[in-house]
C-alpha cells in the first residue's frame, strides 16, 4: 500500500484553478543538451499569470537549466542545443524574429546571487529604463524608480542614500535592489533562480513576502532546494528529476498526496 506523504509544514497561499488565470508561459517536449550531455528530456510545463510556479527536485535535475530556456539565457553558452517549444502569449520565444533583448525585458530575471551593478542604488534601477527608452524624461525616470523600490519593499531603508553604491547594501538589500531592477521594465514574466539561499532567514521571509506581493501583477517561477519555501510561496509545482519533469500539480496535493512515487521520495526526504 502506497504511503501518504507528510503534509507540508506550512500553508501555500492558496492552490491557482488553471480555468480562473490565464496561461502565460508553455513549454512543449523541451530538449537541451550541452554538447553531447543531455539536461532536459521532453519538459512540458504550463505557466499561468497571478501565480508563483516552484521548479523542485534534487541538484543538477535541470531546473535551472529548464529555467534559463524561458528567457534564452543558454542562448549565451556555445555548446548548448535546444529542441522543443517554448511560448509566451501563444508566441515562440525561439523565432528568429525574437529580439533577445526585449524578451528579457518582458521576461526577467533574478539570480542565486545578489549581483547589483557597481553603480549607485537609483543607477542600478534605472538601467533598464534607460536602455529600452520606457522614461522620456528625468522625472520619468526618478518615477519609475521610486515605484520599483517601493514594489520591492526597498525604498523606505534606501530612499536617503539613493546615491550610494548599491554594493554597500546588506545581502538581502541587495537582491531586493535586484528585484527592484528586474520590475523596473515592467515585465510580464519574473524568474527566480534559488533567490534566497544566500540569505538569512529574516531576508528571506522579506522576499517571500515581495513574492506574494508581486505575483499579483506578475507570473512568478522560482527554483528553490526548500520544499517548505516552495510550500509557503508557490501555488503549482513541477518536481524534476534526471532533467524529465516527473509531476506538476497544484502545491498543496503536490507535497501531500503525489501520484508518483519518485516524487513522494524525494518530499520524505528517501533522496535528494
Amino acid at each position: 500500500m502506497k504511503q501518504r506523504a507528510p503534509a507540508v509544514p506550512e500553508k501555500n497561499p492558496g492552490a491557482i484553478s488553471t480555468q480562473e488565470h490565464a496561461l502565460k508561459m508553455k513549454t512543449e517536449s523541451l530538449n537541451l543538451w550541452y554538447g553531447q550531455k543531455q539536461a532536459l528530456h521532453d519538459a512540458s510545463l504550463e505557466i499561468y499569470d497571478g501565480s508563483v510556479t516552484a521548479l523542485i527536485g534534487p541538484s543538477g535535475c535541470g531546473k535551472s537549466t529548464f529555467l534559463r530556456c524561458l528567457n534564452r539565457m543558454n542562448d549565451v553558452i556555445d555548446i548548448v542545443k535546444i529542441k522543443g517549444d517554448v511560448e509566451l502569449d501563444g508566441e515562440d520565444i525561439y523565432d528568429p524574429d525574437i529580439d533577445p533583448v526585449q524578451l528579457r525585458a518582458r521576461v526577467g530575471m533574478v539570480f542565486q546571487k545578489p549581483n547589483p551593478f557597481p553603480k549607485s542604488i537609483f543607477e542600478n534601477v534605472a538601467y533598464g529604463p534607460k536602455i529600452h527608452g520606457t522614461a522620456t524624461n528625468k522625472s520619468d525616470l526618478e518615477e519609475i524608480v521610486v515605484n520599483s523600490l517601493k514594489r520591492a519593499g526597498l525604498f523606505e531603508e534606501v530612499k536617503d542614500r539613493l546615491d550610494e553604491p548599491g554594493t554597500g547594501l546588506s545581502g538581502g538589500q541587495q537582491q531586493r535592489l535586484c528585484i527592484a531592477r528586474a520590475i523596473a521594465v515592467n515585465p510580464e514574466v519574473l524568474l527566480m533562480d534559488e533567490p534566497c539561499s544566500a540569505l538569512d532567514p529574516i531576508a528571506t521571509a522579506k522576499i517571500e513576502t515581495l513574492m506574494d506581493e508581486l505575483r499579483e501583477n506578475l507570473c512568478i517561477v522560482i527554483v528553490t532546494h526548500s520544499m517548505q519555501q516552495a510550500a509557503r510561496v508557490s501555488q503549482r509545482t513541477a518536481f524534476f528529476h534526471l532533467g524529465k519533469i516527473i509531476e506538476v500539480d497544484d502545491t498543496t496535493t503536490m507535497f501531500t498526496n503525489p501520484t508518483d512515487v519518485k516524487t513522494q521520495d524525494y518530499i520524505m526526504g528517501r533522496f535528494g
